[in-house]
């Protein structure tokens, strides 16, 4: 009953109320929503199949702790419906969102509840948060969402593909995985792929455009916040790279291979897991995957590749994760905060879903914590979380849009569709900033 009394007492200062510039924030609600009547949460997140189930572990470990908040967990639902239904008006109570790339939008549109009022009246420290994370959180001083589990990205290599082929040790550089890539591929009698070295296809699984730009130090802006995708040497630098390692395969070649096994990224038939590439980029979650499908799987996992140009950038990788925050609209924004909170800050949750999930712990007491499982191929990637130069792309109150022209022209230049690839460039500038002219 204490601790009933005590959440009324903090529940007077939640709700979802109008701030300025359409802006939503938890400011305060009707006090009955402390008394601890039942109440049940719809909470939505983009996770399937095992990894949903591990999710709903941690919700059950939520209710055990708020036995009168039961959680309606409902999975395989991305920001679009999530947007759609804070659009209709009928939201969930509480989301985890996959694509951080939106606090921006969430945060100046009010789509997301302003957390900044309840943080400070709650006493929550957001010193408790590995700084990268908080990048990517709020945006402009509005704090809208907390993170819940990070993801970094490296190399995975086939351990006994590497030895056949003589190689010792993985690429801490673009040329030599380009050498070791044609050292490791194979080809049918046709002429068609039979194992690929490395993919270097836009698109392919963890083949990101801008994961890529972060490993070449390639600048989205320039020092007067204008495209730099002509003026940075860097951006023509890694496209040079991708197609001179594409010419090697065949075009076409590489294409057919790629959409053969596209589908496969989140199966048991993914292609590094089955022996289809000798090499991958991929994110910490793979090995949690592997161990599950296909632990005679004989791997090892390195920091990825970087440009020439970018030494300094070894070790490190573009980073992200999941956000968690409560919608316009939701029913019961009070327990909602309690529960992305907990969800956020719980070490015994964190610690159980980096187990589970093989994501990387958010808080600096789940980094540092001993019960964290670290398998040499997983630490990797805590050492790359927590090298400085990881760090998330910008955000922009506009979302990742402005990503968006360098990544039609990446397709374009892959297909082998631009004769120019500077003028190409200086195209991709000019749409970027006429872009973000518009607001």
């Amino acid at each position: 009953m204490r601790r009933v009394l005590a959440l009324a007492c903090l529940f007077a200062i939640l709700g979802i109320g109008c701030t300025g510039g359409g802006s939503t924030q938890i400011s305060s609600i009707p006090s009955v929503s402390g008394s601890g009547e039942p109440v049940t949460l719809k909470v939505w997140s983009a996770f399937t199949g095992r990894q949903l189930a591990q999710f709903d572990h941690a919700l059950a470990m939520f209710h055990k702790a708020y036995p009168w908040i039961t959680v309606n967990s409902s999975g395989a639902i991305g920001d679009q419906k999530i947007i759609a239904a804070i659009n209709s008006g009928t939201p969930p109570d509480a989301v985890l969102s996959f694509v951080p790339d939106n606090v921006g939008k969430f945060c100046t549109s009010g789509a997301f509840a302003s957390l900044n009022s309840i943080i400070e009246q709650d006493g929550l420290d957001m010193n408790q948060f590995v700084p990268a994370t908080r990048s990517y959180t709020q945006f402009d001083g509005n704090q809208c969402t907390l993170p819940l589990m990070a993801d970094a990205r490296g190399l995975y290599y086939n351990e006994d593909m590497f030895r056949a082929a003589g190689i010792t040790g993985p690429p801490q550089t673009f040329s030599e995985l380009t050498a070791d890539a044609k050292k490791l591929t194979q080809f049918n009698p046709d002429g068609s792929i039979k194992v690929a070295g490395f993919v270097p296809w836009w698109g392919y699984y963890e083949d990101n455009l801008a994961e890529f730009a972060h490993q070449w130090n390639a600048q989205w802006f320039d020092a007067n916040g204008n495209s730099a995708a002509a003026s940075d040497p860097q951006w023509a630098a890694m496209f040079t790279w991708q197609k001179d390692l594409i010419d090697f395969y065949g075009e076409q070649n590489l294409a057919k291979f790629v959409a053969e096994g596209q589908a496969h990224e989140w199966a048991s038939s993914n292609d590094f897991e089955i022996g289809r590439t000798a090499m991958a980029y991929d994110g910490e979650w793979r090995v949690a995957f592997i161990e599950a499908e296909h632990p005679e799987l004989n791997f090892g996992t390195a920091p990825a590749p970087v440009g020439e140009g970018a030494s300094d950038m070894l070790g490190s990788s573009l980073i992200g994760g999941n956000v968690v925050g409560i919608p316009r609209g939701s029913a019961h924004p009070a327990e909602a905060w309690l529960l992305i909170k907990y969800l956020a800050t719980n070490t015994d949750v964190l610690v159980y879903l980096t187990n589970a999930l093989k994501n990387l712990p958010t808080t600096t007491a789940a980094l540092n914590s001993p019960d964290v499982q670290l398998e040499p191929q997983f630490k990797t990637f805590f050492d790359i979380f927590s090298n400085p130069k990881s760090t998330f792309s910008p955000i922009l109150a506009s979302g990742s849009g402005y990503q968006d022209p360098m990544t039609s022209f990446g397709a374009s230049w892959q297909a082998g569709k631009v004769p120019d690839l500077q003028q190409g460039l200086q195209q991709v500038a000019q749409q970027t900033d006429d872009m973000l002219s518009l607001g």
